[in-house]
């Protein structure tokens, strides 16, 4: 086979410092990839592209948004703070019993976060290794596609630099833990790799290592590239990666003066010391609980797309971080909010007042709120409250 490529490391590729994270990904920052929100939905329901072959247009947010993004970090940079030492913590205690290794130094463990979404806690997670034992531990973003499965190169490359049983995946949060599922059927043609994901927050019930079940806002699910270190979703398109490259990103250099990567990294940071007793009593706490997966939040999302009349799962977004990012980057139908959620979905209201998407309270909900994308979608379409759908 071909040399395999070298990652890419900041500042010529993300706003990230070159040891918080390598990117097993290639540059296409030159290719025009962006397409409006209706034309991607348009042409990805009739089945016509798929999501990874382009890109969606980044949404600038509004003085009000930002504002409210500034607001949640604020006031949850703490449980932030705290989940990412619990996921940590569990992580570094998980990885020798995973590997039979119970004597002698325990093994480091090697993250490798999903791009992007995983990456900030990719990059947490490796900060609160070292503020907590002094360790540093190697981190890299690779690409998993839903439906195209991951990064195969990327895997080949952390193969031959890495022990494979010390890979451990990591992600943002957990939505129906569809992309738990993707990672283990790409797995299996990939002996020695563990396809259980480490996330900070998994209220699907669909992971066993986790900081917390809850459904709270992780602020870096309110922005897009502004927050991820400036890199765009990752992009696989048969034209642009041949067999032995690595998937494909942009890095939007001229969005630098809106860029909250670091402000996001370092307002948690800056809580470790403070939350290091609640993360002692969270990890214990996790140790002795059953972590199995219960799949609470797949059963939750049939029973919404029946109720609702939608025949695709993958348009039912479950949770704060997913809905979000339906109302940033879809043509979102309804919200589902659980009643009396409060201030974490403050952010979600004020992007559906923007885009004139109703708010539905609903009682029983594993989710805060979950996120419908509107089914059977053409542009002008009208939509099943007799409006007429943009």
């Amino acid at each position: 086979p071909m040399p395999l490529p070298e990652p890419l490391r900041g500042p010529a590729f993300s706003s990230y410092a070159p040891e918080e994270v390598g990117w097993l990904l290639q540059d296409l920052s030159a290719v025009t990839l962006e397409a409006p929100t209706e034309e991607r939905e348009e042409a990805i329901q009739s089945g016509g592209a798929h999501y990874a072959e382009s890109l969606p247009v980044e949404y600038q947010p509004s003085h009000r948004y930002q504002a409210l993004f500034h607001a949640a970090l604020e006031t949850s940079a703490a449980r932030i703070a705290r989940a990412v030492g619990a996921v940590t913590e569990t992580v570094l205690a998980e990885l020798p019993r995973r590997r039979g290794h119970l004597t002698g130094p325990p093994p480091r463990p090697v993250l490798a976060s999903l791009a992007r979404a995983g990456t900030p806690v990719g990059v947490l997670m490796r900060r609160w290794a070292h503020h907590a034992h002094g360790l540093d531990l190697p981190h890299y973003a690779i690409s998993i596609v839903r439906g195209r499965g991951i990064d195969t190169t990327a895997l080949r490359w952390l193969a031959a630099h890495h022990d494979p049983a010390d890979v451990v995946f990591v992600d943002g949060w957990t939505g129906k833990g569809a992309i738990t599922r993707e990672l283990t059927a790409a797995l299996t043609e990939f002996p020695g790799f563990d396809p259980r994901i480490a996330v900070l927050a998994d209220p699907g019930g669909c992971v066993g290592t986790y900081g917390t079940r809850d459904d709270f806002l992780v602020p870096s699910a309110c922005l897009n590239s502004t927050v991820s270190g400036l890199i765009s979703r990752t992009v696989l398109r048969d034209d642009l990666v041949g067999p032995d490259d690595f998937h494909g990103a942009k890095f939007y250099r001229e969005l630098s003066g809106a860029d909250l990567s670091g402000t996001f990294l370092d307002a948690v940071t800056a809580r470790f010391a403070e939350v290091a007793d609640g993360v002692a009593a969270d990890a214990a706490r996790l140790a002795a609980e059953d972590r199995r997966p219960t799949w609470e939040g797949w059963a939750a999302v049939e029973r919404i797309s029946k109720e609702y009349g939608i025949d695709d799962i993958n348009l039912v977004k479950p949770g704060v971080g997913e809905t979000t990012r339906v109302l940033l980057r879809r043509v979102p139908w309804k919200i589902l909010a659980r009643r009396g959620a409060g201030p974490d979905l403050d952010h979600v209201r004020l992007l559906a007042e923007e885009r004139g998407v109703p708010v539905e309270e609903v009682g029983e909900l594993p989710y805060a709120c979950v996120g419908l994308i509107h089914p059977r979608y053409t542009r002008g379409a009208t939509g099943a409250d007799g409006r007429t759908v943009a």
